[in-house]
């Protein structure tokens, strides 16, 4: 694939326009309806030159569009959608807002891009704790109240803040009463935060290294600590897990990338992994059952080959994951991702097919291109031979295809984001 030199952002349009304070509406937009027509529109987010992500925030442009069908014209950013910077590709929406940490600043920002602008919503200064782009997790609590938690500037404790996601308004803040694990200095940047909404209980996955910086090491496998959201006390002891050795998205805390989901339930899945050998990073998929604190050993369906990036949950028992081929990829190979569809109960592994043939690899081990959202998953790839959406309709398990997006760009992250 040929991609466009930097020189081409002079031709996308950059506009930034302020607008009044508006109400969220949680959810993602779904109703059960397929009808979408009206209710909702998707974001693409490409970049050029390079993927984006990973501070790389300044080549990546935003597209708006109304729907994903294959009825609609070729998705193309040149002379259209806005610039993402000073915002990052690592971000948090809900509703229609998007909520974040933007490069450089002090600030929490809520924004929504709306006819391929960005209109910036509130900002609310840091008060107490301080937080980095890119460098925290987060939970929704409900759908006004957003907790932002991380690593503090020197990672030996974790903080938090409580926000209001309406105003921005900071409700309560602190530092979490959790102690470096055995044999470590500092913490994980971030971790990954998740509420069960069923059991009214926090779940925080996170390690602790040897040293700071890139070249430390976890000194354990990740652990595990259940938090109380009302108070933020940590509850019991936090559990070293014996499965496996570190959580998916544990950089980024779910910014960019899902990896964990909940069944009908309430029991909590969540993207993990294990290093082989300098080469080799053995996905696994673990469990943890409805009110229990730590992962069920007896859960054992899925210890895939390579890592595990994405997982999102689709209902009945079904799972999407988006994992690479670990021989590709240690073979450098460009193409080394795929989408499967997942039997959570049974491990029955589903490549995603269309006309009766899998659809091939895409790059991107760093992407979140599928949402789900009205009883089906757009599933965005970029293969070696088009950068297109799949529909995949979840009650009859069928594929669609859906938009062609322009080559030259690299496609990394696919929204769904309420009218």
């Amino acid at each position: 694939m040929r991609f466009l030199k930097t020189g081409m952002l002079a031709t996308v349009l950059f506009s930034f326009v302020a607008c009044s304070n508006d109400t969220p509406n949680g959810g993602d937009g779904g109703d059960g309806s397929s009808n979408l027509t009206g209710k909702v529109h998707f974001d693409i987010f490409m970049s050029v030159g390079e993927h984006g992500g990973m501070s790389k925030g300044e080549n990546t442009i935003v597209k708006s569009v109304d729907s994903l069908t294959s009825n609609q014209p070729l998705i193309d950013i040149q002379g259209s959608g806005v610039e993402l910077n000073p915002y990052t590709i690592e971000l948090i929406s809900k509703g229609k807002y998007y909520y974040q940490v933007p490069s450089g600043k002090t600030q929490f920002t809520k924004f929504r891009i709306v006819n391929n602008k960005i209109e910036i919503v509130q900002e609310q200064p840091f008060v107490k704790n301080t937080y980095t782009e890119r460098k925290y997790t987060h939970a929704w609590l409900d759908d006004k109240t957003l907790l932002i938690m991380a690593a503090n500037g020197d990672a030996d404790k974790i903080i938090w803040t409580k926000l209001n996601a309406e105003d921005m308004t900071i409700l309560a803040e602190g530092t979490l009463d959790l102690p470096l694990p055995e044999g470590a200095v500092v913490f994980t940047t971030t971790g990954i935060l998740t509420y069960n909404d069923k059991v009214g209980k926090l779940y925080y996955f996170y390690y602790g290294k040897d040293k700071s910086g890139r070249k430390g090491v976890p000194t354990s496998n990740f652990l595990t600590a259940v938090i109380n959201p009302s108070d933020m006390k940590v509850e019991d002891n936090p559990i070293v897990n014996s499965l496996a050795g570190e959580m998916a998205g544990s950089s980024y805390g779910q910014l960019m990338q899902e990896c964990v989901t909940y069944d009908e339930e309430g029991n909590l899945y969540l993207a993990a992994f294990t290093e082989v050998d300098d080469d080799l990073e053995q996905g696994q998929l673990l469990r943890i059952n409805n009110g229990e604190s730590d992962f069920d050993a007896s859960y054992n369906i899925l210890n895939n080959e390579g890592k595990i990036c994405t997982l999102q949950y689709l209902g009945n028992g079904k799972a999407l994951i988006y994992s690479e081929n670990a021989s590709l990829y240690s073979q450098g190979a460009a193409y080394y991702m795929k989408y499967s569809i997942v039997d959570l109960k049974t491990g029955e592994r589903t490549p995603l097919t269309y006309n009766g043939e899998e659809v091939g690899y895409s790059s991107g081990r760093f992407s979140q291109r599928s949402v789900v959202v009205g009883g089906k998953a757009y599933i965005g790839v970029n293969t070696e031979t088009s950068t297109c959406i799949y529909i995949y309709d979840i009650a009859t398990g069928t594929t669609e295809k859906g938009a062609d997006i322009a080559q030259g760009y690299y496609f990394d992250v696919l929204r769904v984001v309420e009218n």
